[in-house]
């Protein structure tokens, strides 16, 4: 749409505290001379994210980012879903890593929640189909208001145990569709190119950098 805002080269902050993704979403801006930085190097709060769904969550860090910097602002929402747990664990794929009093010192154990889910598969049955797919929302939000949305997702199935260290959160588990490696096996440049969140980019760039 003509009336649509668009991203200019230049400073974009990155509504994250995570240095991991913050790393991957600067690669896949950095051919277009956009400078990410991230809400966590700029000391900005993290905000609840109260939303049901990953568009709500992504708006809402978005906006929070924005309000802070004044510069414009990217969030991503992302989360694992399986097939056989309804969707779970979906929006909450963070909140299954983080360890409560009883499972150790505060913080996120993303192996914890690899076995979590692990655990309901078997509990199931191993005849339990492993269908899974990442969603990724990408949000970016100007200081005037303004705001874009983009939606991408990859199918898979869901491999125990975990294996490869080259991803994060639950790559080491996550098998995409017609490969045999884990997200967490395959070099950056290659989950790049096939990612949620590259799908997602995908549908960034073709609006915001007409790429």
């Amino acid at each position: 749409m003509s009336d649509r805002p668009h991203l200019n080269s230049g400073r974009l902050v990155i509504a994250t505290h995570n240095a991991g993704k913050l790393k991957e979403i600067s690669a896949l801006l950095a051919p277009y001379g956009v400078d990410c930085i991230s809400a966590g190097s700029l000391g900005l709060p993290e905000p609840a994210e109260t939303g049901t769904t990953f568009v709500e969550n992504a708006l809402i860090k978005a906006r929070a980012a924005t309000q802070a910097s004044q510069i414009v602002s990217l969030a991503d929402d992302s989360g694992l879903s399986v097939a056989a747990l309804d969707g779970r664990p979906g929006v909450y794929t963070a909140d299954w890593a983080e360890r409560q009093w009883f499972e150790g010192p505060a913080g996120r154990d993303w192996y914890m929640a690899m076995g979590k889910v692990e655990g309901m598969l078997a509990e199931k049955g191993p005849d339990t189909p492993r269908d899974a797919w990442f969603s990724c929302v990408l949000a970016i939000a100007w200081p005037d208001g303004r705001e874009a949305v983009y939606e991408g997702r990859v199918d898979g199935s869901l491999t125990w145990p975990p294996r490869g260290t080259m991803g994060f959160g639950y790559d080491p588990v996550f098998v995409p569709k017609g490969r045999d490696v884990t997200f967490a096996e395959l070099a950056p440049e290659e989950k790049h190119a096939m990612s949620h969140r590259a799908d997602a980019f995908r549908k960034l760039v073709a609006e915001q950098f007409g790429a």
